[in-house]
């Protein structure tokens, strides 16, 4: 289609503000971005759409139109929902560049007009695909008639003869086509294979589609992104761990431009029904960060049996309460620590916790996961299986089937600067459980943490006893007994900054070794010799007792 087209739709509430002598320009797809530097995601002929986030200062915009420029799109479009007028400066720029610009009218969603535009180009382009967009409202309905991403690719089988899946960041089998399915299916280990080729790609800036060799079969991945996501996000490490792809048995490398056009018109379909289910997932998150405040907090468990009788209906829909939860604790970390690490932690678990051997996108809809700072808190309704015994199985996580699912993939995702670590708790049966069941899985992610590997996780069989029991202290006792020995020595610190606290964690972490205490704090062993005894004075133990050293080291793990 044409850029000129879009002036004679009134509907799409477009007004032209310069350019005029350019609405020739073929329109080839559309994409919403607010980044200030898209160019990886553009790949020509794109109509863009923004809210003008990026522009901070009057600059910005002869920046942010010579990006688009370079990449070849057709045309700009400014929101005014945010803005009293589109700014004189973009105007400029745009005129400079013989950039096509449009304003958008505030009562006229960039849905409305992505819609139309993928409408328009997937019909001139393939006659018959215009069908995709009747089947996309209906999948949009959320009803049992929509079909899902299965209806695109049924429509890619069909008319075009092409075997696609769409797959999660972990390679899980989220759609097929039909055609796909006809004959013989992907494989787990061909699925991890090309998610983990499609983020290294995606981390290297390379644009899609990615051509990949697995099994003896050539694929071309195509990036899936979720325009709200993508729209606020700086940079890609924040959305590459969550992203969908789609894989297609075929090499897209001698493809004509109008084939290429159609598929990354699917995917834009796509994005959209991924779209509607990451905001389906708003109630689950929410109820999950109402049950982690509670359970840190440390709530009654009646009031947090309370949530969970809210909770697991909509976790489990129809099975009434679930007997048995489990905690997963994730982190992400990024060198720098510029890039926030709990939203991707969350959506990362919102994919993992998904049986690896389960397809579709409905078993993630069983999981609620919430975030607080660097870390995410998966909540697991485990939901008991009858087997004919006495007592019923209750299936549970572990962290090593975890992690054999989602290392190889995940690993080349985090590349060369990021780690994925997490701990899962034992299953427990009730509100009162909860909160051990959270320290425990956050015991566990440290222990992992420990470990090589971009990344590791660890289930609580593997905590040490001392470590297994700290979870199931009472907080009152806790706080008592931590002050009566660390209170002290935190007083004297703040007072004399005499870190006698750092030199009792490295005293006891080289087993009351003088000497090697001695060299890992860079002190003579006579100013240890002096700090030490200044702990013992102040608390009244003596660190040379095993009882004292004992009680120091538990002190120092519950605080």
């Amino acid at each position: 289609m044409r850029l000129r087209a879009l002036l004679e739709t009134d509907a799409l509430g477009l007004r032209l503000l310069g350019g005029e002598e350019e609405l020739d320009r073929t329109v080839r797809g559309v994409m919403t971005t607010d980044l200030r530097d898209p160019s990886r995601y553009l790949s020509g002929g794109e109509l863009v759409l923004t809210g003008l986030a990026w522009r901070r200062e009057p600059e910005d915009s002869e920046r942010f139109v010579r990006i688009l420029t370079a990449a070849g799109v057709a045309g700009l479009a400014a929101g005014e929902a945010e803005i009293a007028s589109t700014p004189d400066d973009l105007i400029e720029a745009c005129a400079r560049h013989r950039m096509p610009l449009f304003s958008v009218n505030e009562k006229v969603s960039f849905a409305s007009i992505t819609e139309h535009v993928v409408r328009q180009v997937s019909s001139e382009r393939a006659g018959d695909l215009a069908a995709v967009v009747d089947r996309h409202r209906r999948l949009m309905t959320g009803g049992p008639a929509g079909g899902g991403p299965e209806v695109v690719l049924d429509l890619l089988g069909s008319d075009l003869d092409l075997r696609a899946w769409v797959l999660s960041p972990t390679g899980r089998q989220i759609a097929g086509s039909s055609l796909a399915d006809s004959g013989p299916g992907l494989p787990a280990a061909v699925g991890a294979a090309l998610a983990g080729e499609h983020l290294a790609a995606a981390r290297t800036g390379r644009r899609g589609p990615h051509r990949v060799t697995a099994a003896g079969s050539t694929y071309s991945l195509f990036p899936i992104r979720s325009s709200g996501r993508a729209a606020s996000a700086r940079d890609v490490r924040e959305t590459v761990l969550s992203d969908w792809l789609l894989a297609v048995e075929a090499d897209a490398g001698d493809w004509p431009e109008e084939r290429l056009d159609l598929l990354h018109g699917v995917t834009q379909l796509i994005a959209v029904e991924r779209d509607r289910r990451d905001a389906a997932r708003t109630v689950r998150r929410r109820l999950a960060q109402e049950v982690l405040e509670l359970v840190q907090a440390g709530a009654a468990p009646a009031e947090i049996a309370a949530r969970l009788r809210v909770a697991a209906p909509v976790l489990l829909p129809g099975l009434g309460t679930a007997p048995h939860w489990q905690v997963v604790v994730a982190r992400v970390e990024w060198e720098g620590g510029d890039i926030p690490g709990g939203p991707v932690a969350q959506a990362l678990l919102e994919e993992v916790l998904v049986d690896p051997d389960a397809s579709g996108p409905e078993p993630s809809d069983r999981i609620a996961v919430a975030h607080t700072g660097d870390e995410a808190v998966a909540l697991v309704p485990l939901p008991a299986v009858l087997t004919g015994a006495e007592e019923p199985a209750v299936p549970s996580l572990h962290a090593d089937t975890l992690l054999a699912a989602v290392r190889d993939p995940l690993a080349q995702g985090l590349a060369d600067d990021g780690r994925l670590t997490f701990g899962v708790s034992a299953a427990v049966h009730s509100a009162e459980g909860l909160r051990g069941a959270l320290e425990e899985a956050r015991h566990a992610r440290r222990v992992a943490a420990a470990r090589p590997g971009r990344v590791c996780a660890a289930g609580h069989q593997e905590l040490a006893s001392h470590v297994l029991l700290l979870p199931f202290v009472p907080d009152d006792v806790r706080r008592a007994f931590t002050a009566r020995l660390l209170d002290p020595l935190r007083d004297y610190d703040r007072r004399h900054r005499a870190e006698l606290i750092p030199t009792l964690e490295a005293f006891l972490d080289c087993d009351g070794s003088w000497t090697r205490c001695a060299t890992r704090l860079h002190l003579h062993v006579n100013t240890l010799r002096y700090r030490v005894g200044r702990i013992e004075q102040l608390t009244g133990r003596d660190l040379s007792r095993l009882e004292d050293k004992l009680d120091f080291f538990l002190a120092l793990r519950m605080s």
